[in-house]
C-alpha cells in the first residue's frame, strides 16, 4: 500500500523490472495511457505484464413494447440518478417504445419531482453534490449544450448550483437524434437522455444500440415477451459485460455478481469472479518421467 499522488507513484512502479501486473479502475483515457506507458518499457521487464482494466461506460435501458412502465420508471431513476449518476455503470441512455413512451414519460417527470437534493447527513435525500468543481463543469456543459440544441428536450431538470457544494440537479433529455452528444458521449453525472423508438422497429433499434457507443459496460433490456428478450440479449451480446434483464443496469451486488464490461469499458475480466485470478498467477506445468530413455532413435527410425 503506498499513498501518494498518482503519477509520481505508477510512474516508479511501471519503470521498475519486476512490475508484473496492472489492475486498474478508473477513466478509458488513464487506462489507454497506461497501456502506452507500459508498452513503451516492455523490454524492460523481466516478464510480460499482465493487464486487466474496467473503466467507463455509456449505459442504457432498452424497453420491449410490452415492457412494464412502472418497472421501467423506477429503475431508469435509481440507475441514472443515484450516485449522482457518477459511478460507472449508471444508466444514461435510454430507448422506449413510443406506444409506451406517454405513460413513461408522465411516470419519469412525476418520479423526478419527487426526488430530494441536499446533503449527505440527511438521509432524506436521494441525490447529494457531484465530487468536485471539475465534474460540476463538466456536466453543466452538457446541460446547457442540450438547452441550446434543437433536437433536444429537457423535461425534467437542467438546473444547477455550485454556491453551496457542486449540485446539479437530475436532469431527463429526450431527444430525436439516438446519435447526438448526450446519447453517445460519457458525462458521469446526473443525466438521463430518451430517443423515443417506433415500437414496430424494435429489431432495427437493438442494433442501434449495439452500435451507437465505443463502450460496453452495463445495459439492461426490458420486456414480457420471451422470444423479445431472447432476441435482445443475443443481438446486444457485445454491447453489455453485465446484461440485465428486467432490471436496472446497475443491478451488480459486490461479492454476488461478477462485474465487468468490453470495448472501451476494459478488458472484461469480470472482477469478483474466479476467473480473474487466473490473469494474476503463473501457471506452470511439471513433467516427471519414471521411464529411462535407452536410445534416441524413434521406431519410425527402425528399417
Amino acid at each position: 500500500f503506498i499513498p501518494g499522488p498518482a503519477p509520481e507513484v505508477v510512474g516508479q512502479v511501471l519503470k521498475h523490472p519486476e512490475f508484473a501486473a496492472l489492475h486498474f479502475t478508473g477513466s478509458t483515457h488513464v487506462f489507454r495511457k497506461l497501456w502506452k506507458d507500459i508498452g513503451n518499457n516492455i523490454e524492460n521487464y523481466k516478464s510480460y505484464p499482465r493487464i486487466v482494466g474496467e473503466t467507463g461506460g455509456k449505459n442504457f435501458h432498452m424497453v420491449h413494447k410490452t415492457g412494464n412502465a412502472t418497472s421501467v420508471v423506477n429503475n431508469t431513476i435509481r440507475s441514472g440518478f443515484e450516485y449522482q449518476g457518477q459511478k460507472c455503470s449508471a444508466c444514461s441512455r435510454c430507448y422506449f417504445p413510443d406506444n409506451l413512451w406517454p405513460e413513461i414519460k408522465e411516470g419519469l417527470i412525476a418520479a423526478h419531482a419527487r426526488i430530494q437534493s441536499g446533503s449527505v447527513e440527511d438521509f432524506k435525500n436521494f441525490t447529494g453534490p457531484v465530487i468536485n468543481q471539475f465534474s460540476f463543469d463538466k456536466i453543466k456543459s452538457y446541460i446547457e449544450w442540450a438547452k441550446s440544441d434543437p433536437e433536444s428536450e429537457i423535461i425534467a431538470g437542467g438546473n444547477y448550483d455550485d454556491s453551496v457544494g457542486y449540485f446539479i440537479q437530475p436532469t431527463i433529455i429526450v431527444t430525436t437524434n439516438p446519435k447526438s452528444r448526450t446519447m453517445t458521449e460519457e458525462i458521469f453525472g446526473p443525466i438521463v437522455t430518451i430517443y423515443v423508438y417506433k415500437a414496430e422497429e424494435y429489431e432495427k433499434t437493438l442494433d442501434l444500440v449495439a452500435n451507437s457507443s465505443a463502450y460496453a459496460l452495463t445495459g439492461a433490456l426490458f420486456s414480457q415477451d420471451r422470444y423479445a428478450t431472447i432476441l435482445g440479449a443475443n443481438k446486444l451480446r457485445n454491447a453489455a459485460g453485465n446484461f440485465y434483464i428486467n432490471d436496472k443496469c446497475t443491478g451488480a451486488v459486490v461479492g454476488q455478481q461478477p462485474f465487468g464490461g468490453g470495448r472501451a469499458s476494459g478488458t472484461n475480466d469480470k472482477a469478483g469472479s474466479a476467473a480473474i485470478l487466473s490473469r494474476f498467477v503463473s501457471p506452470r506445468s511439471i513433467k516427471e518421467s519414471f521411464v529411462d530413455l535407452e536410445d534416441f532413435v524413434y521406431p519410425s527410425n527402425l528399417v
